[in-house]
């Protein structure tokens, strides 16, 4: 139900930012990257699956970006990364008492 959530929030976020961000993605990438870290602070048996989506996501961005060459993949490398930042900062928020 958690993953739902998350997903349906980065869709929300993608439809209203558009692939007009699509060159910002070393941006979000960090953001993503930063979030990880905070989240892999305090695994637990509730955030682990969380975290290894997250890490997934994260790799699958940084593939897009190092491979684009349209707006499009810069724009799939952006989604990829807000799933990972998205999927991160729900770990963190269920570790947090």
């Amino acid at each position: 139900m958690t993953k739902l959530v998350a997903v349906m929030v980065m869709v929300v976020v993608v439809v209203l930012t558009g692939a007009a961000w699509g060159f910002n993605c070393p941006v979000v990438i960090k953001q993503a990257e930063d979030m990880l870290k905070k989240a892999e602070a305090k695994p637990n048996a509730d955030t682990k699956p969380l975290i290894d989506e997250s890490k997934k996501y994260l790799a699958e961005a940084r593939a897009h970006h190092e491979n684009a060459k349209t707006k499009r993949d810069h724009g799939d490398a952006v989604r990829k990364a807000k799933f990972a930042l998205a999927l991160a900062e729900e770990a963190v928020t269920l570790q947090t008492p």
